[in-house]
């Protein structure tokens, strides 16, 4: 089954069923189709849009759902049905491609619990101030969090100087300025 996935290409899938999702919109079709696979189109085309390719397999995953409720509640024609069905039957075959194709650039769909829930993986954002999670040496100052810690160094205070005692009067201002009583 893997290799069977492996062979298939992404990019013509969804061109296929871009094509069969245009021909389907003059008709009684499921209309959120074809946005999806113009949008899929776009997000096989990057080759680090990996939030793209996770947007686009979830949409369509989702879709598979919606054709099915779709099709029991609108009446079609039957070339136009048989343009959705085949469309509906690719739709399996190109999410489990693109979920390959995901695995294969090291992403992962967290949320649904198929191994993405790594969270002492590198991160690729950084707090203000510096506090970031790649790289070395921080910013300003500020030591990095995957930095191990320096360690504490001796420090001797100076002594501390005698306060003086405050005048009896206040200042005298100057006339005109602001006063704050």
């Amino acid at each position: 089954m893997a290799d069977l996935l492996q062979s298939l290409d992404p990019s013509k899938l969804v061109l296929v069923e871009t094509v069969l999702s245009f021909a389907t919109s003059a008709f009684s079709a499921p209309v959120y189709n074809l946005p999806i696979f113009l949008f899929g189109l776009y997000a096989q085309e990057g080759s680090d849009a990996v939030q793209s390719l996770k947007a686009f397999t979830s949409l369509l995953v989702a879709s598979i759902l919606y054709d099915i409720i779709w099709m029991a509640r609108n009446p079609q024609g039957w070339f136009t049905r048989l343009l959705t069905i085949a469309t509906l039957v690719l739709k399996v075959p190109t999410a489990l491609s693109f979920a390959a194709a995901l695995r294969q650039r090291g992403s992962q769909f967290g949320g649904l619990g198929m191994g993405g829930n790594d969270i002492n993986g590198a991160t690729v954002w950084s707090m203000p101030g510096g506090f970031t999670s790649l790289g070395a040496g921080g910013r300003d100052g500020y030591q990095n969090v995957d930095d191990p810690e320096d360690p504490p160094v001796a420090k001797t205070n100076p002594p501390l100087a005698p306060i003086a005692p405050l005048p009896s009067q206040q200042p005298q201002s100057a006339p005109g300025a602001y006063q704050n009583a």
